[in-house]
């Protein structure tokens, strides 16, 4: 299908989205895929800590990338770490090159990790910080310019949590870096106005993907009954699909947002009312 075929609210147009190897990233690819536009992909694919949950791998990343593909999208993807600058510019600077604009960022790439504060070693913290916050600003530092100097305005939404707007027990590293992520997107939001550049945060809740499935969560509550109060929602369902996330992600992105810039948009099954 050649690009005057493919319709779609984000036709023309190249979006680069990181931790696309799967989950949330995947499926932002994919609908960003099925709605016009072709894609900067970037996943580390590997162990970044000792979490919970497995990590990514390249065949993720490959799956993502063919999923894509037969949607009709024409990807660059690249593995590497978004607490690295030099990954990050080198993934945007290779996207523009094939593609000749860069309109969209997802910020997406995080991780998730569990502890009572004075528990948390220092290597947890950082680690955490560096990949949840650092890793987002990386990923503004090295998109924006191209997207200032190409002059034809763009998105920018960043995923931060419903950790991000509310705090949650076990998790003091993981909430300070996504409450971060609400001050970096405002921040950015009043920098880039003038550039017809919109940033906005997405706050998701419980979602089904492998992170749902983090035993250290488990053994956590196990021992610590008490948090539970702090983990309610008010809807029924159990959890939200990453297709609920990047739904809301996709309106953020194209033009049926174009007045919204600076909100911090839960997606939580109601969780911050709790």
């Amino acid at each position: 299908m050649t690009d005057s075929e493919r319709p779609g609210r984000l036709h023309g147009q190249v979006a680069m989205i990181t931790g696309a190897a799967r989950g949330q990233g995947r499926m932002h690819a994919l609908r960003f895929a099925q709605e016009g536009a072709d894609l900067v992909l970037l996943d580390v694919c590997g162990p970044v800590a000792a979490l919970g949950y497995p990590p990514s791998d390249p065949d993720d990343l490959a799956h993502t990338v063919a999923l894509a593909e037969q949607a009709g999208a024409r990807v660059v993807a690249h593995r590497g770490d978004v607490r690295n600058l030099d990954d990050v510019e080198a993934a945007v600077a290779d996207g523009v090159r094939a593609f000749g604009r860069l309109d969209v960022v997802v910020a997406n790439a995080g991780i998730s990790d569990w502890g009572r504060l004075w528990e948390i070693t220092p290597e947890q913290w950082r680690t955490v910080l560096d990949v949840n916050l650092t890793g987002v600003w990386h990923t503004l530092r090295a998109a924006v310019p191209p997207m200032i100097e190409a002059g034809r305005g763009g998105s920018i939404v960043t995923i931060s949590s419903v950790a991000g707007t509310k705090p949650l027990p076990g998790q003091a590293h993981y909430s300070a870096a996504k409450h971060g992520v609400v001050g970096l997107t405002g921040t950015a939001a009043l920098e880039l106005a003038p550039y017809d550049i919109r940033v906005n945060s997405v706050h998701p809740w419980a979602v089904d993907t492998p992170m749902a499935t983090d035993e250290k969560l488990k053994e956590l509550l196990r021992s610590e009954r008490r948090y539970l109060a702090s983990f309610g929602q008010v809807l029924s369902e159990p959890a939200a699909t990453p297709r609920d996330i990047s739904d809301a992600v996709l309106w953020l992105a194209c033009a049926e947002s174009r007045t919204v810039t600076g909100i911090a948009l839960p997606v939580d099954l109601g969780a911050t009312l709790v």
